[in-house]
């Protein structure tokens, strides 16, 4: 990694190799900031890299992190004071989609989304409290969901996650707020992802009525959900604080079920 020059700002991004991790990764980039990505395997980390120009002397790096182990998690942000030596804003992305019936879902896959989506997000937090403290303009800011307001058939684990990211963010907001830490979060509607793109393919996500009851008619592009994450991480923000922003292009408001 190119060495930071003085003054630039760092972003930490779990969930930073792909999808809306990646797309907020770049955001942060193009406005002179660094970042570093946590995510599960280097493999993934390594080509995202390269996407981001980190060859050619973009400043940002990668660390193998697994969200679900305390130990991980403090190590990389361990290795982020090590190297980089501050950390002004945290991007909590890292996620996965299970959907199951209720009826039948087991201890484990219900365990599992909650660890890496809730426990997971309140690890990355906990870790980065020292490092965030020390900065004059820090920022978390964690990804819940359209599914955090919403009752989804056979995805109760998913729902009930994103809905406890909102009250950490709830609750870190309130308890931060005094050492200049704000804690907010982005609800995205339907994000057209590889992960999306993977439901659809295999027959697990319907994108039909999805489409047909967001106001815009479409899922949204990542970059445009980086860039209501890279608003929240910014001075621009500095006022606002314990919000869930929705970008879901007016899916959770929309009432034409009604007609």
């Amino acid at each position: 990694m190119t060495p930071i020059p003085a003054g630039r700002h760092v972003a930490a991004i779990t969930g930073g190799a792909a999808g809306i991790g990646l797309a907020t990764a770049r955001r942060w980039l193009a406005d002179g900031g660094a970042v570093v990505l946590l995510d599960l395997q280097q493999d993934a980390l390594d080509k995202a890299l390269a996407k981001l120009g980190a060859a050619a002397g973009a400043p940002a790096r990668g660390i193998a992190t697994d969200v679900r182990s305390t130990d991980s998690v403090e190590a990389a942000y361990r290795s982020i004071a090590a190297v980089e030596g501050r950390l002004d804003a945290v991007v909590n992305c890292a996620g996965i989609a299970r959907p199951a019936p209720s009826a039948t879902m087991d201890d484990a896959g219900w365990a599992a989304m909650l660890d890496i989506h809730l426990s997971g997000s309140m690890r990355s937090c906990r870790a980065a409290y020292p490092l965030l403290r020390k900065s004059r303009r820090a920022a978390i800011v964690n990804i819940a969901s359209v599914a955090a307001l919403s009752g989804m058939p056979g995805r109760a684990s998913y729902t009930t996650a994103k809905a406890g990211i909102a009250g950490l963010t709830r609750t870190l907001a309130v308890e931060w707020g005094r050492e200049g830490i704000r804690c907010n979060a982005v609800g995205p509607g339907y994000v057209r992802t590889a992960l999306t793109d993977t439901l659809i393919a295999e027959g697990r996500l319907d994108d039909g009525p999805i489409r047909a009851r967001t106001a815009l008619g479409r899922f949204a592009e990542p970059a445009e959900i980086a860039e209501a994450v890279h608003f929240l991480c910014t001075p621009a923000a500095s006022f606002i604080n314990g919000h869930l922003l929705m970008a879901d292009g007016g899916l959770t408001i929309d009432g034409n079920w009604y007609e």
